[in-house]
């Protein structure tokens, strides 16, 4: 069992995307409960106080990271060196955006107050957006949805872990009832 740990623990730590269960084992040639038990020790090992990595699970697969409390720190030194940071704006656009899909860019506009055109074109750009779908109106305006990328970039294993918002900050991601 531990040599079946430790594979996985080395599987992990030499992808750079994150593995589902079933890519676990059919990577380590080890059965579906095999991945469950050592994915399951792993991550027990890693909530010690004296490991700065831990199990995440992001994106309905797990990878190796440093733990959360420690990112921050790390972030610059070892973040994606393409990855510049966002402007006020295109943080302001992927919040509606994830908070609000899927969501039209006139949407967006008449949340935001301003063309939101750039901001997608950014954001679709850095694979933290894209196209979901068409809205059932007239014309069939795109509509934006957030991507693996976006769950990935903020440590998330689904849309649901976003933050909840007051019902203050939920007021500014409805859109405008015809007053």
């Amino acid at each position: 069992m531990e040599t079946q740990t430790a594979l996985i623990e080395a599987i992990l730590y030499l992808e750079s995307e994150p593995l589902d269960e079933a890519a676990l084992a059919r990577i380590a040639g080890l059965s579906k409960e095999a991945v469950e038990a050592a994915l399951a020790a792993l991550r027990e090992r890693y909530t010690q106080a004296d490991y700065g990595i831990e199990l995440a699970a992001i994106s309905g697969g797990f990878l190796l990271a440093p733990k959360k409390e420690l990112w921050e720190t790390l972030r610059e030194r070892y973040g994606r060196k393409n990855e510049a940071r966002l402007s006020r704006a295109a943080m302001e656009t992927l919040a509606i955006i994830a908070y609000s899909q899927p969501i039209t860019r006139s949407e967006i506009k008449d949340i935001r107050g301003s063309d939101p055109e750039n901001m997608i074109r950014i954001l679709t750009e850095r694979d933290l957006i894209k196209e979901v779908g068409k809205k059932d109106i007239t014309g069939k305006p795109a509509q934006f949805g957030t991507t693996k990328e976006f769950l990935t970039f903020f440590r998330l294993s689904s849309i649901a872990e976003l933050p909840k918002l007051s019902a203050d900050e939920a007021d500014k991601f409805e859109l405008e009832s015809g007053e």
